[in-house]
């Protein structure tokens, strides 16, 4: 997921990507669970 997944919220970016261009992990991490509506508690 972290390699196929384009997250909008990043730019249209995937995860990789994201972290490889110098987001936080924990912020590719955030918008990844949003995007997938997991609950803000198991976040």
């Amino acid at each position: 997921m972290l390699v196929d997944h384009v997250i909008q919220s990043l730019d249209g970016q995937t995860g990789a990507e994201a972290i490889e261009a110098g987001v936080d992990p924990r912020d590719v991490w955030r918008a990844l669970c949003s995007e997938f509506d997991v609950p803000r508690n198991r976040w």
